[in-house]
C-alpha cells in the first residue's frame, strides 16, 4: 500500500504541536480491520483518568473507591463518534426509539499479555468484537480488541476465539465501574455481546458520526 505524502507545512505543524488525541490522530488506512487506538487507563490504574475534550490532555476523572480492576486497556478511537449512527443500531435492536448517542467518542478494550504500565499512548489494535452496553438512554458500545501481534491474544481473529472468562470480566468491570459507595446502582446493561462482523459496522458507523458531527460544528 502506498503511503501517504504530507504537505511540508503539514508536517511541520505536526512535529511542532502535539496532536489532539481525539481529533488530530487517525485512525489508520486499514480500518476497521487494524486501528489506532489511545490508551487512557491500564489495569494498575487506581484512578479513572480520561482525556479532557478541549485540551486534549489526559485528565483525573475521579478515583476509584472500590476495588475495580481494570481487566485491559481502556480508552478510544480516534475520530468516531457516538452519535445518531450509532444509536440508531441500538434502537432497532432494543425496540427503544428514545435511544441517543453518548456524544463521545467510541471506546475500546485491548487485551494484551504485556504488562503496560501506563497510559497516554498509542496503540494498534485489531477488533475481535464489542458490547452493545446502554447507560440510561445513551448507546455507549465497548469494542473488545487485541492488541496486534500479542504472543497470547494476538491470533485472536473474532469473540468467539476469547474465553468465556475474560468476557465475563470485561462485563463486571463495565457493569460496576460507575458505581459509587452510597449512591443508588447506576443503571448501565449491556444487552448483547457482538462479533467482528458487528464491531466493524459499530466503528464504521462512529466514523461517519464523527463527520457528521465535525461538519455541524464547522457551519453552525
Amino acid at each position: 500500500m502506498q503511503k501517504k505524502k504530507l504537505d511540508p507545512i503539514g508536517k511541520l505543524m505536526g512535529l511542532r504541536y502535539k496532536s489532539h488525541p481525539w481529533h488530530g490522530i487517525e485512525i489508520g488506512d486499514n480500518s476497521p480491520e487494524v486501528i489506532t487506538s489511545f490508551v487512557e487507563m491500564v489495569p494498575t490504574d487506581t484512578v479513572k483518568y480520561e482525556v479532557d475534550k478541549a485540551s486534549g490532555y489526559l485528565t483525573i476523572d475521579r478515583p476509584q473507591k472500590f476495588s475495580s480492576i481494570l481487566p485491559a486497556l481502556y480508552g478510544f478511537i480516534p475520530q468516531t463518534y457516538c452519535g445518531e449512527k450509532l444509536a440508531e443500531v441500538s434502537r432497532k435492536k432494543l425496540d427503544r426509539q428514545d435511544i441517543v448517542g453518548d456524544g463521545d467518542p467510541l471506546d475500546i478494550c485491548i487485551l494484551t499479555e504485556k504488562e503496560i504500565t501506563h497510559g497516554d499512548i498509542l496503540v494498534q489494535a485489531r477488533p475481535i468484537g464489542g458490547f452493545r452496553m446502554i447507560d440510561g438512554n445513551e448507546a455507549d458500545d465497548k469494542i473488545i480488541a487485541v492488541l496486534r501481534g500479542d504472543a497470547v491474544y494476538g491470533d485472536y481473529n473474532d469473540i468467539t476465539d476469547c474465553p468465556q472468562a475474560v468476557i465475563d470480566r470485561l462485563r463486571h468491570y463495565f457493569l460496576t465501574y460507575k458505581d459509587m459507595p452510597g449512591d443508588a446502582k447506576h443503571k448501565c446493561e449491556i444487552t448483547h455481546t457482538y462479533n467482528k462482523k458487528e464491531a466493524f459496522d459499530v466503528i464504521n458507523r462512529s466514523v461517519k458520526d464523527y463527520r457528521n458531527y465535525i461538519e455541524k460544528m464547522l457551519f453552525e
